[in-house]
């Protein structure tokens, strides 16, 4: 699956945006932009992503999600049948951590919302919020502008303080997608993201950076807190959960297909990293579809 930059730009007079979409299927592309993004899925069911979280998706919740962080809302296939009647809508926010100026959130009185933006880097997934807040979310969307602006502020307190949610992808891999100020880490993150799949080794990255093997791994551990093998791994099988869960490949094939060179190895990493093996992974996600 190919990742997309979307443009979500606002228009010139407004800060952030706020949409009511109906369609037939949710947009079938991974991507990722650079607002954060509040939703709520009013109808339709399927898989959801948000960085190496994989988990079935249906009408009622509740997603905030982070900066750059690659996601997609994948309709079942019914969704998709020429003859199918089904509709997709969600209630969608879009705002940069900027858009009351800069450093308005890092303010003592916005710390809790500080925490919850902060929080959304990894997808935050709500859960047993009262029909009260959620109506408040939806009616974003009816007032003025400038009534808007204090809502939202009054959404995400509240959001801030509620205290039944769940984190969705690891930091790990969504720091990836994350720019920072040091520039061969970001030339790493690209390089891993394109290449991860190919049989990459630490050899190979740090040969790009121009760095010795020992240097680089170094350099990694102390940016990271992790080795950089135990990186890649996280990355591979955060892809091959991607592909078992669309269920079009085997798990053999998955594992070659994640840059794994044998089933063996495949199998040990998964299960060192999710705590099962994929076989395991795959039946327990089925059983709770």
């Amino acid at each position: 699956m190919k990742l997309h930059l979307l443009n979500r730009t606002s228009v010139s007079d407004r800060s952030f945006s706020v949409n009511h979409n109906l369609y037939p299927n949710f947009l079938r592309v991974w991507h990722y932009h650079p607002e954060i993004e509040l939703v709520v899925i009013l109808k339709s069911s399927g898989t959801r992503f948000i960085g190496d979280s994989i988990e079935k998706f249906q009408e009622g919740e509740v997603v905030l999600i982070g900066k750059n962080v690659p996601h997609m809302w994948l309709n079942d296939e019914i969704y998709f049948q020429p003859d199918s009647s089904l509709e997709a809508e969600a209630f969608a926010i879009h705002f940069t951590r900027d858009f009351l100026g800069k450093g308005f959130f890092d303010i003592p009185e916005m710390k809790e919302v500080a925490g919850l933006l902060a929080r959304a880097n990894r997808g935050v997934k709500f859960s047993s919020l009262n029909d009260e807040l959620v109506a408040e979310i939806m009616k974003l969307i009816d007032y003025d502008p400038t009534t808007r602006v204090f809502k939202t502020i009054e959404v995400l307190s509240k959001l801030a303080q509620h205290e039944n949610y769940q984190l969705l992808s690891t930091t790990s891999f969504v720091n990836a997608f994350q720019k920072t100020d040091n520039l061969r880490m970001d030339k790493i993150y690209a390089y891993v993201f394109e290449n991860f799949n190919d049989g990459i080794s630490a050899s190979d990255v740090a040969k790009m950076t121009g760095m010795n093997k020992s240097a680089f791994s170094r350099f990694f551990k102390k940016t990271h807190k992790k080795s950089f093998t135990r990186y890649l791994n996280e990355i591979k099988v955060g892809y091959a959960c991607r592909l078992l869960l669309e269920n079009k490949e085997s798990i053999t094939s998955i594992a070659y297909l994640s840059g794994f060179n044998n089933i063996s190895n495949f199998n040990r990493q998964f299960k060192i990293i999710h705590g099962l093996a994929p076989s395991a992974y795959l039946k327990y996600h089925s059983s709770n579809d």
